[in-house]
């Protein structure tokens, strides 16, 4: 079925025909007629499925009636920068009309965020916290809302989002049109869907998560200690062109870029450690191709959005199913193709059993031709002697006396 079938607003039909999209996807085409007929929405759908498009659609298209100057759209989402990505998928839809969209969330300045909610834009996409921030300032009244989206519900719980979310729903109006979108539905989120919609029409709720069919997947067996020297090997090689690799801590993420770095290959990592602007600046320069190498952690999982992405790489295995399956979900994107390639050390390979029983699939294992296996872990960095403690820092050229603390001074 063509777009054309779908009954939207032509403008919105030359935004998705500028975006190269002739047909649906199975979440598009199952979701968007209920919803502009005026059905709340509870939906299943994994990363890469088309979802968004799925919820800004409907909503756009009953946007085109309504007067500007009031917010009527509220989309929540767990992370910066999936309310980056939205407001730039919201845009693109929208551009052949006078639609506006605004993103809040922490890290930046609240300045620009008041003045979208003192102009009424007509969409924010917000993550909880920041927009409970503004919430508590006279200006942030969105008494106008007539349609809100909970996006990526499941990540909002694993990030201790429910009560934020219950917070908001008390400022917003109780009549609205709702959509609901997670990739699970884990009791907890179940019980708030129940709360939040209306004899909602329900998609995909039979079907259990499974990364894309374009997803070519692997596994590389690989000592701890060569987990990095193999990464940088591969990419050396060319067996991977570009790559997002995910890191179990933000330590190991800066471990591992200083590790690409000194191999002379372009890199930059992505955390909840980065400034908003060093984490703009780091995707920005992902998608232009400036850095081959983006080292991430889960805070970005599901929120990094990359067309034509080539390897999704874990650098270590992720303990849930569910991970596995949002990571490697940022290839092979609206049908394309793209592979993933996990580093499995012997005490993962558990929870990689875990990842095949939940894909229903045996991972093939894969080694690199020539490459030495063998090599001994590097000894350890050695500490001050026992019993000797080392010196004490000077600052601003003077020595602290003993026994007194230097004072800190605030940033």
């Amino acid at each position: 079925m063509p777009f054309s079938k779908l009954q939207l607003h032509p403008n919105l039909l030359r935004g998705v025909k500028d975006l190269g999209f002739t047909r649906p996807t199975a979440i598009q085409a199952d979701a968007i007629p209920p919803a502009l007929d005026g059905r709340d929405v509870l939906a299943t759908a994994v990363t890469g499925s088309g979802k968004t498009a799925a919820f800004l659609l409907p909503i756009l298209h009953k946007l085109m009636d309504e007067r500007r100057g009031v917010t009527r759209g509220l989309v929540l989402t767990p992370t910066r920068e999936l309310a980056a990505q939205i407001l730039g998928d919201l845009n693109d839809l929208a551009v052949h009309t006078p639609i506006t969209g605004a993103a809040v969330f922490g890290g930046v300045g609240m300045g620009p965020q008041e003045h979208a909610f003192r102009s009424g834009v007509d969409v924010i996409v917000a993550t909880p916290g920041r927009l409970l921030d503004h919430f508590s300032r006279p200006y942030a009244k969105l008494s106008g809302l007539k349609y809100l989206v909970l996006d990526e519900a499941d990540r909002m719980l694993d990030m201790g989002f429910l009560p934020d979310i219950r917070r908001v729903l008390r400022h917003i109006p109780s009549r609205r049109h709702t959509f609901f979108f997670s990739a699970t539905i884990p009791p907890p989120i179940a019980e708030l869907s129940r709360e939040m919609l209306h004899n909602p029409v329900m998609i995909n709720l039979e079907r259990r998560a499974a990364p894309a069919v374009g997803i070519t997947q692997a596994v590389y067996p690989v000592p701890p200690h060569l987990k990095a020297t193999l990464l940088t090997a591969l990419l050396e090689r060319g067996e991977i062109r570009d790559a997002l690799v995910f890191t179990r801590t933000k330590h190991r993420a800066d471990r591992l870029a200083r590790h690409i770095a000194n191999a002379g290959i372009r890199v930059e990592r992505i955390h909840g450690n980065r400034s908003q602007s060093q984490r703009t600046e780091a995707l920005a320069g992902f998608k232009s191709g400036k850095y081959r190498v983006l080292v991430a952690t889960d805070i970005a999982a599901r929120g990094i959005d990359i067309t034509a992405l080539g390897h999704v790489v874990n650098f270590d295995v992720p303990a849930v199913p569910e991970d596995y399956i949002h990571r490697i979900g940022r290839t092979a994107r609206a049908e394309l193709t793209g592979a993933a390639f996990t580093l499995v050390s012997p005490d993962e390979e558990g929870s990689v059993r875990g990842i095949e029983r939940a894909i229903d699939k045996r991972l093939p294992r894969v080694t690199l031709p020539d490459f030495d296996y063998k090599q001994q872990a590097p000894p350890a960095v050695a500490g001050p002697p026992r019993g000797r403690r080392p010196p004490r820092p000077h600052h601003h050229g003077r020595p602290q006396p003993h026994g007194r603390p230097a004072r800190r001074r605030r940033h």
